[in-house]
């Protein structure tokens, strides 16, 4: 039986699509964006089986649920912009898929939400995914929750950011909020590697299963692995969160892909790491490190290909 997997151009959906291949699962990929699937999804283009669908449209669900066994879902947006609210696609998108799935008779459902989401935290994005897992762990489906630290990897979007950043902001760089927030980086691969473990995995259902990395480490350690991974050198200069918060919104106004947000800033204050790691505890996995040869797909980045995704949005790795 097939394996729809949401958001499968994005950079967690499109490296489980390929795992999936490799391992030789029938799998249908729900993308918004051909020409993003169309870059991403090329090698296995002919091996799958593509289709338009909108998490936010449930009439576009239904075609994409037909024959499916299994559904792991992963549409959710970590910032608004043009129009897509966190209520909209992070919760309400979510409500629409798995609705969908049950009408089609799905028995497996495989949520990707994040960790620390609560439905009741005043952090919206947060709130939105936790809302989300509520639905899920309310629904009949044979569910699994996971809820992973910061994701690092080829095309992620948070630790490629501190990297064009990088690339124009000469000599200094700003040591956001002093550089204390804690993080837990976890490797795109591994988690990939729990989501497929978790398909035939019946311990794992009913649970909300938490993933980190080997290492806590905080932003200003992030910061400074960053640098060295780009062969590089600034200056890191503490600054409070409350100072770039006027430039932020700037960027935000101005830039179709503006790298950060207001409600991402407000996320610093809540802690980002994993005291009981099912990477470990439950798959018996080694995490992989945010370190070395794992993290020197930072320096891929470029000036034209940071100016493309800072002024148009554009999907560039």
């Amino acid at each position: 039986m097939t394996i729809l997997v949401t958001g499968a151009a994005g950079y967690l959906g499109n490296q489980t699509v390929k795992k999936l291949v490799a391992l030789g699962h029938p799998v249908r990929a729900m993308v918004r964006n051909r020409a993003k699937a169309r870059l991403r999804l090329r090698d296995v283009a002919d091996q799958i089986d593509i289709v338009e669908g909108d998490v936010t449209n449930r009439d576009s669900l239904a075609p994409a649920m037909r024959g499916v066994s299994a559904v792991i879902h992963y549409v959710a947006i970590a910032m608004e912009k043009r129009g897509q609210t966190y209520d909209g696609v992070n919760f309400q998108g979510t409500v629409n898929v798995l609705d969908a799935a049950e009408a089609a008779g799905v028995k497996r459902f495989i949520n990707m939400s994040q960790n620390g989401a609560r439905a009741d935290l005043p952090y919206r994005f947060l709130a939105s995914k936790g809302r989300a897992q509520a639905y899920v762990a309310a629904s009949n489906l044979q569910w699994t929750a996971l809820r992973p630290s910061a994701i690092f990897g080829p095309q992620d979007e948070f630790f490629n950011t501190f990297a064009r950043l990088l690339k124009v902001t000469p000599l200094v760089f700003p040591l956001i909020g002093g550089g204390v927030a804690e993080f837990q980086p976890v490797s795109v691969y591994d988690v990939v590697e729990a989501v497929i473990r978790s398909l035939d995995d019946d311990g794992a259902i009913g649970k909300e299963l938490a993933l980190g990395g080997p290492e806590v480490l905080t932003l200003g350690e992030i910061e400074r692995r960053i640098i060295e991974a780009m062969n590089t050198w600034r200056l890191l200069l503490p600054t409070p969160v409350a100072l770039l918060r006027p430039a932020v919104k700037i960027m935000e106004a101005t830039l179709p892909g503006s790298p950060v947000s207001a409600s991402l800033l407000e996320l610093l204050a809540v802690p980002n790491t994993v005291p009981d790691n099912a990477l470990v505890n439950h798959f018996g996995m080694q995490p992989i490190p945010f370190a070395g040869e794992h993290i020197a797909y930072l320096r891929d980045n470029t000036i034209g290909d940071t100016m493309a995704k800072f002024l148009h949005n554009a999907t560039v790795n």
